[in-house]
C-alpha cells in the first residue's frame, strides 16, 4: 500500500529531460523512452525552430560559431579562453560587461585579457546610478549593511548603457541570481556568462551538485521553505 502511494505521488509530476537515463537524442545508439520529448515534438514545429539555424541570421551564426568553438577546443581551453574564441568566430568587437561590484578585479584582470586579444571591453558595474533600496520599497531591515545608503542592483541600466554603446557580445560576470534575468531581458546584443555567482562555494555553484549526498541534504527533505 505504501509503495503504491509512493508511486502515485511519483506520478503527479511530468517526466521530462532530467528523468531520461538514455540520452538517446545525442547519438540515436538506442531507443527513446516512451516519454521522450523529441519524441512529441511535431515534425512541423521541429522543423521550424532548426530553420533558425540555417541561413546568415544572427540565430545561425552563433549556432556555428558555438559549434565550432566546441569541437575544435572540446576539454582544451578555460572558460575565458572560451569566450574569446567565441567572439572572434562571431566577428564581435565591443565586449559588453555586466559586472557585480563585489568581482570589480576579477572584472578588471578579463578587461586586460580582452584587450590584449584585440577585443574592446566597457564594462558597466551592477550599483550604477546609486539608488537606495528604500527607494524601491525595500525596508532597511532587508539591506546587508542596515541603517546606511545601500544601492540596489540595477541590471536594467546596466543593460540599457551596453545597448547605448552597440556592444556585439554582453558577458554577464556575476549578477545576482534573477538580476542577471533581467539584465538578460533587456539586453539588445547576445548574452553569456563567465562567472554564476555563488559566494559559498566560491562562484561555482556545481560543487553542490556534486556533493549532494550531503551538502543538500537539507534541501531534500520536502516543505522546506527558503
Amino acid at each position: 500500500m505504501a509503495s503504491e502511494q509512493k508511486q502515485g505521488k511519483k506520478e503527479q509530476h511530468p517526466l521530462s529531460c532530467s528523468e531520461c537515463g538514455t540520452l538517446n537524442c545525442y547519438r540515436q545508439e538506442g531507443r527513446f523512452p516512451d516519454f521522450c520529448l523529441t519524441e512529441s515534438i511535431e515534425q512541423e514545429q521541429l522543423d521550424n525552430i532548426t530553420d533558425h539555424y540555417r541561413g546568415e541570421g544572427l540565430d545561425a551564426k552563433i549556432a556555428r560559431a558555438s559549434a565550432d568553438v566546441e569541437c575544435t577546443y572540446y576539454g582544451k581551453l578555460t572558460r575565458v579562453e572560451e569566450i574569446i574564441a567565441f567572439a572572434n568566430r562571431m566577428g564581435a568587437k565591443k565586449i559588453g560587461l555586466a559586472t557585480c561590484i563585489g568581482l570589480s578585479e576579477e572584472t578588471r584582470i578579463f578587461v586586460k585579457v580582452l584587450r590584449i586579444n584585440g577585443l574592446e571591453p566597457y564594462s558597466v558595474l551592477c550599483k550604477i546610478g546609486s539608488v537606495d533600496k528604500t527607494e524601491i520599497g525595500i525596508e532597511d531591515d532587508l539591506k546587508i549593511q542596515k541603517g546606511s545608503h545601500e544601492a540596489l542592483c540595477n541590471p536594467i541600466l546596466q543593460a540599457k548603457l551596453l545597448n547605448e554603446r552597440k556592444t556585439d557580445l554582453n558577458i554577464i560576470i556575476g549578477l545576482c541570481v534573477g538580476h542577471d534575468s533581467l539584465f538578460i531581458k533587456y539586453s539588445d546584443a547576445p548574452v553569456t556568462t563567465l562567472i554564476t555567482k555563488d559566494r559559498v562555494l566560491g562562484h561555482n555553484p556545481a560543487a553542490a551538485l556534486y556533493t549532494s549526498a550531503f551538502y543538500y541534504k537539507r534541501l531534500m527533505s520536502e516543505g522546506r521553505n527558503l
